[in-house]
């Protein structure tokens, strides 16, 4: 049973118990608590709709009360959405479509009543919580940090379904409210009272007595919001608005590439309200609404999203609770333990002791997180005493004083063995008998790192992705004498610090870059047979990649990104093997982006764009597309996958979602296509193994496809 369909028959039951209390004031004000039963946070469902127009019923019945405050019973949140799980019981769009059109019924009669209704908003009011928001006449929130306010709908292939594509374009313009919609990302609470979202921002404490003010006013009559000059003459009259939304499409094809329905049909929607009235704007979202609600995109970014919120319940092993880490340390003060120290600072909020054996590593790691920290006091997303109160969990030291109370101590040094296992043996003898020595190698193997322990039970990998305060994942891997409770403590550890973690098992290139090289090795094969650059980055990102390949290549560091082949070679034999052209590239000292010399110029005006011809010469390679953009997607993309299954054979990854998971959050696999596992149930595992084949018989046994695959194909068997 899927967990949309478990979720769907426990509504009946929730929503049998009132998530909905109402206490009348004896000024005229009545305030309408949320708190749904049995959750950490409020979703709204479609059953509580009887509840809602209940309340509404007892409002307008007594005169008495002149204004309703509307508030969480949460303590850490207003409301983060509607419970998309009820979308599982929709067959058809118009099931789809009668959610949304209830769900704007309730709204608009809010917004149409006698009493003036006041938002008093503390933590997230996210999707249906922002729309309900919307609806009321006032919006007041706290300044806490937790507070966001957003229309997220688009990252689950879905559009605003509750108003919120025509509520907000009209308080605050459309430009600002189509790049809300757009790309789903929340304003904090200044930047909400500087769009004119909300009409006052103040301390949690006086929230609620702020609000009842609020609600003893009349209703406020909105004028059009003035965003300059400029913005006037486009959102004001028919032509202009014409222009901005034409450029709108046109900014958001070239983001997607076609691949997401949703962002268009947005854009669609809010030019319909505003060019034919509310209610065609609210009948326009409403009917989109349903139709992206049964797009297999959408169907696809749900399922990732169910699989996250899973995973962040689980323990990296069942039934094992994991130790409480209280104090962390750093080796290695360089990008990426300048980028460790911050989340684990910044996010897990622990103090971190970092180790370099050169004062400017340290200064260069402490800087990392000053860096990062200061430009969001500049931007007013933090107050500089914040920004002091983490950069203060920092210390530095040349040698082990100060890591003798640590729980755990993560590596982040040079790729080398010897170096790492020493380090082992330091902590050891310097910290307490169950500190955990986690490695964040890329590419060796962990049992090698744990050989000479004497405590290897402690010894895990914590890998994580560059660059760490950006990217989601990390993977844990454990070898065969991890302990389960360093195994727990670590993915616990790692969920703190803002991360998505999977615990895959050790070996060459663990699963996410081992994956990925049999497809960087493909782009490189391809480059060679004459395919130019930009024609092989082109179609990967037109197939839903970030970025291409090769640029990709460019991103990480040409030498880094070559290191991990020999060592996979070494492991599973020649389907490894890079090509030629890895080594004329690094013989010519060109690392990447790094040191401003790689497949791409990273001079002039446009740094990072356009190809370095040079290449083609160096390679000695005449550049002359002869394949479809199709066939260079598949031929890459075919062989992640191909590596993916084997992966899952062996047991590098616990299940398929764990490997979905790994592919999109580490190397951007697109997401729409739901990962390498779950495309290839969309494909067949027949018409895997077929497409396979076919590039087998014309590029050689790279392509030959698995046992694991023929053996599914031949049963008719799915991933999921």
């Amino acid at each position: 049973m899927s967990q949309e369909t478990k979720q769907v028959n426990t509504e009946e039951t929730i929503a049998a118990q009132s998530a909905f209390s109402l206490h009348k004031k004896d000024n005229g004000v009545a305030v309408l608590t949320i708190d749904v039963p049995g959750e950490s946070m409020n979703t709204l469902k479609a059953a509580f709709t009887e509840q809602v127009n209940a309340m509404l019923d007892e409002i307008d019945a007594d005169k008495s009360i002149k204004g309703v405050v509307v508030v969480s019973g949460k303590k850490k949140s207003f409301i983060a959405g509607a419970d998309i799980s009820m979308l599982a019981a929709c067959k058809t769009a118009e099931d789809a479509q009668k959610i949304a059109a209830g769900g704007q019924e309730v709204f608009d009669r809010i917004e149409k009543m006698r009493a003036t209704f006041v938002a008093a908003i503390h933590g997230p009011a996210l999707g249906g919580g922002l729309e309900l928001a919307l609806a009321c006449h006032y919006r007041v929130c706290t300044d806490d940090s937790a507070t966001q306010l957003g229309l997220p709908e688009v990252q689950l292939g879905l559009l605003p379904g509750s108003g919120g594509t025509q509520r907000l374009p009209r308080l605050i313009g459309v430009q600002q409210a189509m790049k809300m919609i757009l790309t789903g990302a929340p304003a904090r609470a200044k930047q909400a009272k500087k769009y004119g979202i909300v009409d006052e921002v103040v301390p949690l404490s006086v929230l609620v007595d702020v609000a009842e003010q609020f609600a003893l006013k009349r209703k406020p009559e909105r004028a059009a919001p003035q965003k300059g000059m400029m913005a006037k003459l486009l959102e004001q009259n028919g032509m202009g608005r014409s222009v901005m939304f034409k450029k709108a499409r046109e900014q958001t094809f070239s983001k997607t590439k076609g691949n997401y329905p949703a962002p268009g049909k947005i854009i669609d929607v809010i030019e319909t309200g505003m060019n034919e009235g509310m209610a065609a704007g609210l009948r326009a979202e409403a009917k989109a609404f349903g139709e992206l609600v049964m797009t297999p995109e959408s169907f696809q970014l749900r399922q990732i999203f169910f699989a996250t919120t899973e995973m962040k319940k689980e323990h990296g092993v069942e039934g094992v609770e994991p130790r409480k880490v209280l104090k962390s340390g750093v080796l290695g003060g360089g990008l990426m333990g300048g980028g460790i120290a911050f989340v684990s600072a910044t996010k897990a909020g622990v103090p971190v002791r970092i180790k370099d054996i050169r004062p400017e590593g340290i200064a260069n790691a402490m800087k990392y997180s000053y860096d990062l920290l200061n430009a969001k006091v500049k931007k007013r997303h933090l107050m500089k005493s914040q920004m002091q109160k983490q950069l203060s969990l920092l210390t530095g030291s040349l040698d082990y004083n100060g890591f003798a109370d640590t729980d755990i101590v993560i590596e982040a040094v040079f790729e080398d063995v010897g170096l790492k296992q020493s380090m082992v043996t330091d902590i050891e003898a310097n910290c307490k008998e169950n500190t955990i020595f986690a490695s964040n190698t890329s590419s060796i193997p962990i049992g090698q790192i744990a050989e000479k322990a004497s405590r290897p039970d402690n010894v895990v990998g914590l890998h994580y992705f560059s660059p760490v305060d950006k990217m989601p994942l990390a993977e844990i891997i454990a070898h065969d004498k991890t302990s389960d409770e360093t195994i727990s403590t670590t993915v616990e550890f790692a969920r703190r610090q803002g991360k998505t973690p999977i615990v895959v098992k050790d070996g060459a290139g663990f699963y996410v870059n081992r994956i990925l090289a049999p497809y960087m090795n493909e782009a490189a094969n391809l480059l060679l047979a004459g395919e130019p650059v930009d024609h092989i980055d082109k179609s990967l990102v037109k197939f839903g990649f970030p970025v291409g390949p090769v640029k990709l290549l460019d991103e990480v560091g040409i030498d880094v990104g070559t290191k991990i082949i020999p060592i996979l070679v070494d492991a599973f034999g020649e389907r490894f093997t890079a090509p030629e052209a890895f080594d004329k590239v690094l013989a010519d000292d060109r690392k990447g982006k790094k040191n401003k010399k790689g497949f791409y110029l990273y001079e002039g005006k446009k740094p990072g764009k356009e190809v370095d011809e040079s290449i083609y010469s160096l390679l000695n390679v005449t550049p002359s597309s002869t394949k479809s953009e199709k066939e260079v997607a598949e031929r890459c993309v075919l062989m992640m996958l191909n590596e993916a299954a084997r992966c899952l054979e062996e047991g590098v990854i616990r299940n398929p979602r764990d490997g979905d998971i790994g592919a999109i959050f580490g190397i951007g696999f697109p997401p729409f296509l739901g990962g390498p596992f779950r495309y290839m149930d969309t494909l067949g595992s027949a018409k895997v193994v077929e497409k396979l084949r076919h590039y087998a018989a014309k590029s050689g046994d790279k392509f030959t496809p698995c046992d694991y695959l023929v053996n599914m194909a031949e049963e008719n068997k799915t991933f999921y």
